[in-house]
């Protein structure tokens, strides 16, 4: 079978054809009447300010999809914060990048939401170990997606082996509840001696430990099976058995201190997001993050024409004319007409992305985390929480 899951192949995605078909009769429809006009069109979420900021990206993904394309480009950097007006500016004939429309929304769309809970939970517990554990809640073909999204708002690590195969990284993670139903109740010992000489030296020790007994007895019988070697253990109780969770993991800490394992780390997971964290992050020393990352919504993009042949123009409820954004020291979004002198003291947001077809940008995960956080911290993120 050339593609046994049914997915959109890449070059389905470059030739245009991963598309809604009312731009193949668009362009059926031009091409019949001799028009191909010369527009320059935006991608905006909002086309004002609403102080709610978001992260830009899938920047790179865009570029790969415009690139040998005759049109120009400019876009925000990778890990930007927007809030209002364009992220994206594209000029050049029409027919040259209509049919791209849906799946240029759909690159930019999904990972600026997977970025932007990432940074929420990132935010709620700045000083913690925090991983992405939510690459089970998507389909594998975007895992690698979710887990850039995940780096670039800040997050240490995440679990997915395939997606850290793409992007160069190591996954995290280290035991499942099924390892230790294996080995059954009672013997929770053995599966984690037998983990301990299994698995190479550099992986965590990091014992599950909630699996048929309470929290606290499992993580005394985990420090006393492995002793020295026991880097932390997990709590991944079930929200609907847990109770007070916060209860529970300062009962675990407090025993484990009593017996002189202050050195064990408190790893918890299962159903967090920024509120969790914020309660736990005093007296859990790490995080596993999915759903509150996966289940984001996307941010709103969409692609509109704002000037045709030199004149501004727009649909309804859309602002005509081309537009520069500007970040102010202070943290303001400014959104101001192109030809239209911006605040003096703004840096504007929109730089070249592609010129004639040409990418004209290079891309660093590491530099885009900085950026995002930078950001994030400039314009007051999540303050309010």
């Amino acid at each position: 079978m050339s593609n046994p899951f049914g997915t959109v192949p890449p070059e389905a995605i470059l030739e245009g054809s991963a598309t809604d078909a009312y731009f193949e009769r668009t362009r059926a429809t031009l091409e019949h009447a001799g028009k191909n006009p010369h527009v320059v069109a935006e991608v905006t979420a909002d086309q004002f300010s609403t102080g709610a900021f978001e992260v830009f990206t899938g920047v790179a993904d865009a570029a790969t999809l415009l690139e040998g394309r005759a049109v120009d480009v400019d876009a925000f950097p990778d890990g930007q914060l927007f809030d209002g007006g364009p992220v994206m500016r594209l000029e050049g004939p029409y027919l040259e990048f209509a049919e791209l429309e849906t799946a240029l929304l759909g690159l930019l769309s999904q990972p600026s939401g997977f970025a932007t809970a990432a940074l929420e939970v990132r935010l709620a517990a700045p000083d913690s170990l925090v991983l992405s554990f939510g690459a089970r809640h998507v389909h594998p073909s975007i895992a690698a997606v979710v887990e850039r999204a995940a780096l670039l708002a800040g997050l240490d690590g995440f679990s997915h082996v395939a997606a850290g195969d793409i992007l160069g990284r190591e996954a995290s993670g280290t035991m499942p509840h099924a390892l230790m139903f294996c080995f059954g109740e009672g013997n929770q010992s053995d599966a984690w001696r037998a983990f301990d000489e299994a698995v190479s030296e550099d992986t965590p020790r990091i014992a599950l430990v909630d699996t048929f007994w309470d929290e606290k007895s499992e993580s005394l019988l985990a420090a006393e099976t492995l002793g020295d070697d026991l880097d932390g253990v997990r709590i991944d109780t079930t929200g609907s058995r847990r109770g007070d969770f916060r209860h529970i993991i300062r009962e675990v800490r407090w025993e484990l201190d009593a017996r002189g394992y202050e050195d064990i780390d408190i790893f918890c997971s299962g159903g967090l997001g920024p509120e969790q964290l914020r309660d736990l992050r005093d007296v859990a020393d790490g995080f596993g993050v999915g759903s509150h990352i996966t289940n984001c919504d996307p941010v709103d993009f969409s692609l509109d024409i704002v000037e045709i042949a030199g004149e501004p123009l727009s649909k309804r409820g859309k602002l005509a004319g081309v537009k520069d954004v500007y970040r102010t020291p202070d943290g303001d979004h400014h959104v101001t007409l192109a030809d239209r002198d911006g605040p003096t003291d703004g840096e504007a947001l929109l730089e070249p992305l592609v010129r004639d077809g040409e990418v004209v940008r290079e891309f660093d995960l590491e530099t885009a985390t900085e950026r995002c956080l930078a950001d994030a911290e400039a314009v007051g993120f999540g303050a309010d929480e």
